[in-house]
Parts: structure tokens; sequence; C-alpha cells
């Protein structure tokens, strides 16, 4: 897989354009990247991740005005709120749900009439995405429901064997900063609504736009709003303080499981940060069970309790 991986921007940019698909890093995960005005590049990027057709993709942007109405035609209408988003949370790991401009395509959001866009900050995506000069759509680079990868070696551990070395590269960028998907606030909706918790916080959120937010409600349209996702082969087990998971630990060693205890409440940007790569760990190892000690529910730790809670369900 050596022919796949590179840290030549001007390769992935040539990819890109070519139509081939390009595993990316960024500050929270590691997305795969296809240009998002190409029809067949972004269904390759459903068939390799077995992605539903109707799970809507985030695109990337190198930039975007807020003073602009249209966020050069990406978006249909960007409300004050969004601007003053897009001027003090971009580049960074927010996601904003807009009516979809004339240049996104049905391919790109399952056909629905909104579109996350985002402007990551990871300097390797932002010379990619400058130079290539469009969007990209861009999920997390793993099979879909899976556990999101944090370094190119992740991607290629579970999507190597599916990508073309002729046509796609996986651009090594190290490891990401952040280690959980970005915010996404809808702001279609009045309140605007906190689909997904990310490093963003909803109260930063609500302080910035200088109005209420909401949290989710109805039907599922960004991604992951599923109740079950992020999902490692073993079974994530959550316990709300050390004493309930060694009890949780030892009850299952009795019944001949193979447990292991995860516990990074007293740093949250490390568990953050480290979470998918401790849930691959725990795979690697052969374990049956993970008992994972919730964080506290503030700051990041929001998302961290939220990926953990998906990766628990059943």
């Amino acid at each position: 897989m050596d022919e796949l991986v590179t840290r030549d921007v001007g390769r992935a940019v040539a990819t890109l354009r070519a139509g081939g698909l390009v595993a990316m890093p960024t500050e929270t995960v590691y997305g795969l990247a296809a240009d998002a005005e190409q029809p067949d590049a972004v269904q390759r990027v459903f068939e390799i991740k077995a992605r539903p057709a109707d799970h809507p993709l985030i695109v990337h942007l190198a930039d975007a005005a807020a003073e602009t109405s249209d966020l050069a035609g990406w978006a249909a209408d960007v409300p004050p709120a969004a601007r003053t988003l897009a001027a003090t949370c971009w580049p960074g790991p927010l996601t904003m749900l807009l009516s979809r401009g004339p240049r996104v395509i049905d391919a790109v959001t399952g056909g629905r009439d909104t579109v996350g866009l985002r402007v990551p900050s990871h300097p390797v995506a932002h010379e990619l995405l400058r130079r290539f000069g469009g969007g990209v759509a861009a999920p997390s680079a793993n099979r879909f429901g899976r556990v999101s990868p944090t370094t190119a070696q992740h991607v290629v551990d579970d999507i190597g064997h599916l990508l073309d070395p002729d046509r796609d590269v996986v651009l090594d960028g190290g490891p990401s900063d952040i280690g959980v998907e970005s915010t996404i606030v809808d702001l279609t909706v009045s309140p605007p609504q906190v689909l997904r918790a990310g490093a963003i916080t909803a109260d930063q959120i609500a302080v910035l736009v200088e109005s209420g937010v909401a949290d989710a409600s109805g039907p599922s349209r960004a991604s992951g709003m599923l109740a079950a996702h992020y999902q490692p082969s073993c079974r994530v087990v959550l316990a709300g303080d050390r004493r309930e998971a060694h009890r949780a630990a030892n009850a299952a060693r009795a019944a001949g499981r193979r447990v292991g205890i995860l516990d990074r409440t007293d740093d949250l940007v490390v568990a953050a940060r480290q979470l998918y790569a401790d849930l691959r760990r725990a795979d690697a190892i052969g374990l049956d069970d993970l008992v994972v000690v919730l964080p506290p529910a503030h700051g990041i730790g929001v998302a961290v309790r939220d990926r953990l809670a998906k990766a628990a369900a059943s």
C-alpha cells in the first residue's frame, strides 16, 4: 500500500481533478474526498464506504468570505447567523447546514435541499483545497458506521484495499489534532439546531449568534445523527465513574470475556484526540469488551460522550 500514501499535495490535487479520491487530513478526522462537482467521483465515495445514498456528505472549501451572500455558489442563502459563524469559526471544526446553492449536485446531498459546508483549519487540507480551487465532498475515510480514522495508517487499514493506487491517494498530514468530527449546526431552522456535537460547543455557538440554540430534532439530515455509529468490533460498555467501570469489567471477566478499561477523564482534549485510536487499539489486541468511563458533559466532553453513546449502541 506504500504507493497509495503520499505527502505530495500536488499529486493529491491532480488526483481530484482527474476524478480520483483523496483521503485527506483535517484537524478533526481524515476524510475521503472527491471533487464535489463530479458525480462519478462522489458515487465512488459512497461505494467505497458502503454508505447509504441518502446520507449526505459535507462539502469542504478553502475559503468562504462571510460578506458574500452565496458562498461562491455553494449556498443559496446565508443568514446573518451563518455569516457571523463563518467569520469567527472558519477555518475550524464547524459545519453549517444551509440551503444548497447551484453548484451542489444531488449526489452530495442525497437529494435534500440543504448542504453541509465547512472550511477546515488543517494546513495540509487548506493547501490542498486552495490549490484545487473547488469544493470537495468528504465524509470520514472509513467504512460506514465504523470507527473514524485520525491517521493515514488508519485509512490504509480500513479502506486501502478498496482504493486504486493508479487513481487514488492517501495524503498523509500526520495525526488529527482534535480527533472527533466537526460540530454541525443547522441554520435553516429557527432557533438553530446543533445536529452533532464537536469541539465548538452549543454554548459557544449560542453566544456568537446571540440567540438560543436547540438540540437536534426531526429526521436524520446530517452525518453522525444515527443512533449507532463509530463502532469498533468489540462491545463498548459505558460507566459513569471508575468504580462502576471496575465492577462492569470484573463481571465480564467472570463470564470469560477479555476486557479492558478506558479512562481518560482527567484530560478531555486528550480523550477526544485519542478516542478513535483507543477504540481501534481495543480491537487490535482482541478485546471482547471495552469498558469506558464517561468524561464530564462539558466542553469537548459532550462530543466524546456522544461518540461513545453511538459506539455502545446495539
